[in-house]
């Protein structure tokens, strides 16, 4: 089942509960424009679970976006991973806090977790929290977060082919934030793209 939620439009629940062999895949977008607190959690109570949260941030202004997202896996033979990517920019402020929670009789878990920002600007910033807490021996889990500037050597590389710079620069956005929109229908990924 596919859930997408635009922040800002949407209802976005607070707390989820999946249940044996549930597939959800779950998608945040936040806009332009729109300041928001996202606090989200969701309790894998059932073996067989296969969950993937996505998000997206695009703050170009003075959004403040706060993410405080929490899996907790209570039982063993389930898969969960998280995607979040962010463009931020002028003074705007994005925040991701992440956990991922896995009980002792949770064996057999699969958990990853990453969040990767791009800053546009010196007075734009993102922090990133990303945290796992493992209480089973038996699992695979990770977690990663980078925060940085668009590649120089690749916006090089483009404008050498000439391309010009602002059409470079939104290439290196589009493929930012593709790991992201793939799964989103064409129209909601053309409306994202052409915010860039």
């Amino acid at each position: 089942m596919d859930r997408i939620y635009r922040v800002g439009i949407d209802e976005v629940p607070k707390r989820l509960t999946l249940e044996e062999n549930e597939h959800l895949r779950l998608t945040f977008i936040v806009m332009p424009g729109v300041s928001a607190e996202i606090p989200f959690e969701i309790k894998i109570g059932k073996p067989g679970v296969v969950l993937e949260i996505f998000g997206l941030y695009l703050c170009p202004h003075s959004e403040q976006v706060k993410f405080d997202i929490t899996v907790r896996h209570m039982v063993g033979g389930a898969f969960s991973r998280q995607t979040f990517r962010g463009i931020v920019g002028g003074t705007a402020r994005a925040e991701f806090d992440g956990l991922v929670y896995v009980a002792p009789d949770a064996q057999k878990t699969e958990a990853y977790q990453e969040n990767r920002s791009i800053l546009l600007s010196e007075g734009a910033v993102a922090e990133t929290h990303p945290q796992l807490e493992i209480y089973a021996d038996d699992v695979k889990c990770s977690h990663g977060a980078t925060t940085g500037y668009l590649n120089p050597d690749e916006l090089f590389y483009l404008r050498s082919r000439g391309i010009p710079e602002k059409e470079a620069r939104k290439m290196q956005m589009i493929s930012f934030v593709s790991p992201v929109i793939a799964h989103l229908p064409a129209e909601m990924q053309e409306q994202i793209l052409s915010r860039l």
